[in-house]
């Protein structure tokens, strides 16, 4: 049995930095048109997890913590997901 391992190609990964772009402008077009929040977290939540997988974690949770948080100031009692695994 051989183990193995995926890694990204640069290609992948700026597949994965496109995507990741789209789902943050999708998640803040859907905040400034008064969509229910917890789509707009979803947005979030998913570039997250894109940036997880292609080993971009580092860089795009910052922004994604900023944009929660703005989420969650906006909208005060909304429903709130657990915040993003460290």
């Amino acid at each position: 049995m051989v183990a193995s391992t995926v890694t990204l190609l640069p290609m992948d990964q700026a597949g994965a930095r496109e995507r990741i772009q789209k789902l943050l402008v999708t998640g803040d077009n859907r905040m400034k048109q008064g969509v229910a929040p917890e789509k707009a977290r979803g947005s979030y939540e998913q570039a997250l997890e894109v940036a997880r997988e292609a080993g971009l974690e580092e860089s795009v949770r910052p922004l994604v913590e900023i944009r929660l948080a703005d989420l969650e100031r906006l909208t005060p009692g909304s429903p709130r997901s657990a915040p993003p695994a460290a």
